[in-house]
């Protein structure tokens, strides 16, 4: 196994895409409040992008992190998007009331430079720790992802990263995607060493444990978890990857529930807990839209699970054997 390099503090960190105004608006003073409620928890890991609102997201993680002791927090954010600004106020789904820019999806050198420069700007900081590639993945580029993806890795955005890294702007980078593939493909050719992955690894869906987190065990490489809900299924709602689960994902869910209910368990601690559980894993990162939500996600990391809960899970194959579990 190769050395561990930068990776953000765990387990538990502060997704940002829900105060960007993804799906629902919040004010700036309940925005506030779920991210001084984060800091009071404890938590130190704080995950934003330019796509979050078109930069609103970014401007409250800076107005909320800006004054605090800059050495004892880690912030990321992403390139991909740069934003233009615009009196039109053009929509960004799925984040409502955006702030007047458009985003304009860019991976090359000379943006991805840009990119940072502006996030610095909006976050009121002189430095990241780590900044990711954005949904650089065929499920937002479509099937000729692979051309735009080895460009960004050969010439564009991956280049300036590692640029910024040798210059001490950001320590680290990666990517921040929905899926596995790019992942594997960044560490084919080049030196990633971090990957936000979304939806991946949880309860519903471990495809990432028998290829990619043994790829990044051998070269050292961290996971942030995004989505440990899988957007809403795993926490009391009807979507699975942001749109409305399939029949199969809910029965699966349902088993699941079960288990957790003869066990007297909290459905939604067992997704976190299950996510922070793999050694590759560095956080995890839900995101919550105000204070109440984040004490609460707080409160189901910490909670115990017995060892039997996890056992019924592998012996009713709801998990793989092989899954690491608290």
């Amino acid at each position: 196994m190769a050395e561990a390099r930068f990776a953000p503090p765990g387990p538990l960190g502060y997704g940002g895409a829900p105060l960007g105004n993804m799906f629902a608006t919040v004010d700036d003073a309940t925005a506030r409040g779920a991210l001084d409620a984060a800091w009071d928890g404890g938590i130190r890991y704080f995950d934003t992008a330019p796509h979050y609102g078109s930069g609103l997201s970014e401007h409250r993680f800076g107005e909320a992190l800006r004054h605090r002791p800059r050495e004892r927090f880690v912030v990321s954010t992403k390139v991909g998007r740069l934003l233009r600004p615009d009196a039109s106020r053009p929509e960004n789904p799925p984040f409502l009331a955006p702030l007047p820019f458009r985003v304009v999806v860019d991976y090359s050198y000379d943006a991805t430079l840009r990119s940072i420069e502006d996030s610095l700007q909006r976050l009121g900081l002189d430095h990241i720790e780590i900044a990711f590639i954005h949904d650089i993945a065929e499920d937002h580029l479509g099937p000729g992802w692979v051309e735009i993806f080895d460009e960004a890795m050969e010439r564009g955005a991956a280049k300036a990263l590692i640029r910024l890294r040798e210059e001490g702007v950001i320590k680290a980078w990666g990517l921040g995607v929905n899926r596995t593939e790019p992942c594997s493909r960044a560490l084919r050719l080049s030196d990633p060493d971090v990957f936000l992955l979304a939806g991946r690894y949880s309860l519903l869906d471990t495809s990432a444990l028998s290829g990619l987190f043994a790829e990044c065990a051998e070269r050292g490489a961290h996971v942030v978890i995004g989505g440990p809900y899988n957007s809403g299924l795993l926490a009391g709602g009807s979507t699975f990857d942001y749109v409305e689960a399939p029949a199969e994902r809910i029965a699966a869910r349902d088993r699941i529930a079960a288990v957790c209910e003869r066990f007297g368990v909290d459905i939604r601690s067992a997704a976190l807990q299950f996510c922070a559980a793999h050694p590759v894993v560095a956080s995890v990162i839900p995101g919550a839209k105000k204070a109440d939500r984040v004490r609460q996600n707080i409160d189901l990391m910490q909670q115990p699970i017995p060892g039997a809960f996890w056992q019924a899970l592998k012996q009713e194959r709801l998990l793989p054997e092989n899954a690491p579990t608290p």
